[in-house]
């Protein structure tokens, strides 16, 4: 029998989504806005990377603020840096030539002496001793030679009166000669002995300054001393040794064989003062095969002593000088990927860049071989805030070491500063060379 249903009754059983199902469905929206976000983000801020050295291309902004200064024409000297060593022209130790008794010291440590100062006395008794005996022993040859003279006159007259045999004129002959060599002998002992007696007699060989003395009064000295008795050394003049690459030798060559006198400055170990000058020399006649160098000589009068041998000094050789080159400071010349540049600044104060090649240079400006001309404005103080064709304000942050004045400056005492913006108180034209200069072109 079928049972009725009364639709009223049928309920409708929905199924329940488990609890995974229902979280999957609300992070997914969040977890895609989020990355969405973040990759829109990224790919704003990232941009195409650009060397640092490399200038970039304009971007918009406000103008840089920059200090700058004017390339002018001037003198640069072409410098080779080095470092020497002072050498003495002379050094010479004192040595006693006889042995004997050292009796007395006749000078004082650090004394300055000239050649034939006494300097000490060895015991020349000995000596004296000697020479009395060859004077004894000459005036007895000499005594025998007169006899023998006078016998050899006697026996030629009889010879002619033939009383006498030839033979014995003949030996008589001999033995006068014989004695004649005896005093000669007699005479060259007593030279001898008069040579001792003044070696004896110990003086300075040359001019100089002495050292300190090695052996005291009273010691047994012999011509075999190793230390001597003291050491003199030539102060002046002096010179200075040093050391150039062979690659600038046929510069310096040249001019040295044109007649120039190449000027030599020695400056201080902190190379901030200059102790001397003088003038280059000569060369060695070899170029060192382990350091690729050749070794020079420099003379200086060294009047007041200031360079003493074997003192480390650094050597500035100017070799020659470039006239009418175009100068900037050094601080304007940049290095880029493509070699050396600078920031040029237009009429309109828009920077652009230019490739350069630089030349001799110094602590405080370069020479502009090629790139730059006279008169024309560059950047010396932030420089690492531009870009090619950016816009800069000229701003006034004082002078800076070897920069230009800027147009229209004028030229200050080194180290003041200049009301105007851009300038600098050294002219390139004629600020001497520093003590880093170096001819090395800046490339």
């Amino acid at each position: 029998m079928n049972e009725t249903v009364d639709p009223s009754e049928i309920k409708i059983v929905t199924p329940t989504p488990t609890r995974r199902r229902r979280w999957g469905s609300f992070l997914t929206p969040i977890v895609l806005g989020i990355a969405a976000l973040l990759a829109w983000q990224y790919f704003d801020k990232v941009e195409t990377p650009v060397p640092a050295s490399a200038p970039r291309s304009v971007p918009g902004g406000a103008p840089t603020s920059v200090r700058v200064a004017t390339a002018q024409t001037g003198d640069m000297p072409i410098v080779l840096d080095a470092l020497g060593t002072v050498t003495s022209l002379a050094t010479v130790t004192v040595h006693s030539q006889v042995t004997g008794k050292l009796l007395e010291i006749g000078f004082k440590e650090g004394q300055f002496v000239k050649a034939g100062d006494f300097l000490a006395q060895v015991d020349a008794s000995p000596f004296q001793a000697t020479l009395s005996q060859y004077q004894a022993q000459l005036q007895k040859d000499t005594a025998a030679v007169s006899q023998a003279q006078n016998d050899l006159a006697r026996y030629q007259v009889l010879l002619k009166q033939n009383s006498i045999s030839t033979q014995q004129v003949d030996d008589q002959t001999f033995l006068v000669t014989q004695d004649k060599a005896a005093a000669a002998a007699d005479q060259a002992q007593i030279d001898s002995a008069n040579l001792n007696i003044g070696y004896a007699h110990i003086v300075a060989p040359i001019t100089g300054r002495l050292g300190l003395r090695l052996v005291d009064a009273g010691n047994y000295v012999t011509p075999g001393d190793a230390s001597g008795i003291v050491v003199i050394a030539q102060m002046s003049p002096i010179s200075v040794a040093f050391s150039i690459p062979e690659a600038n030798l046929p510069q310096v060559a040249a001019r040295l064989k044109a007649g120039a006198k190449l000027p030599v400055d020695v400056l201080d170990r902190a190379n901030s003062k200059t102790i001397a000058s003088g003038e280059l020399e000569t060369y060695d006649n070899a170029i060192d095969m382990t350091t690729g160098t050749i070794k020079l000589r420099a003379i200086f009068a060294n009047e007041d002593e200031t360079l003493f041998p074997n003192q480390f000094v650094n050597v500035r050789l100017r070799v020659d000088t470039l006239a009418g080159a175009v100068l900037a400071p050094s601080a304007a010349v940049q290095i880029g990927a493509n070699g050396s540049f600078v920031y040029v600044v237009g009429d309109d104060s828009t920077v652009s860049v230019r490739p350069v090649t630089g030349g001799a240079n110094d602590q405080s400006k370069i020479a502009i071989l090629s790139g730059l001309s006279a008169g024309e404005r560059v950047v010396i103080d932030g420089v690492d805030r531009l870009r090619d064709g950016a816009k800069v304000v000229v701003t006034d942050g004082g002078p800076s070491a070897g920069a230009t004045p800027g147009a229209g400056d004028k030229k200050q005492p080194r180290g003041q500063r200049t009301p105007k913006s851009g300038g600098n108180p050294a002219a390139a034209g004629s600020a001497s060379p520093t003590p880093q200069a170096s001819a090395t072109p800046a490339n």
